[in-house]
């Protein structure tokens, strides 16, 4: 299985954040999330395909708000919290606080 993209933090933009968290069901992903310190794909509670869902797990992934870590066949997601406070602090509090 090949290695996932994560953004390092240096990586992450401002511009490519708030664009991915522009789509509703991406921005009701992150909001499953923050109440959740970790959850499977289909933990997130989101009434969408496979593929659709996969794909804006994608595009959270790779625009650095969330990880995806594999154990077996499981992918478990989780809010990068700390890298995207290091990098933009108050602005993931003040997104999750107005969804």
């Amino acid at each position: 299985m090949r290695d996932l993209f994560h953004p390092n933090i240096d990586q992450l933009s401002l511009s490519t954040i708030l664009n991915a968290l522009g789509d509703p069901i991406r921005l009701n992903i992150i909001k499953n999330l923050s109440n959740q310190c970790e959850t499977t794909c289909s933990g997130c509670n989101i009434d969408l395909s496979k593929s659709a869902l996969s794909h804006h797990f994608k595009v959270l992934r790779e625009s650095g708000l969330i990880k995806v870590r594999i154990e077996g066949k499981q992918r478990f997601l989780s809010i990068r919290y700390y890298e995207l406070e290091e990098r933009f602090p108050g602005l993931l509090n003040a997104i999750i606080k107005n969804i």
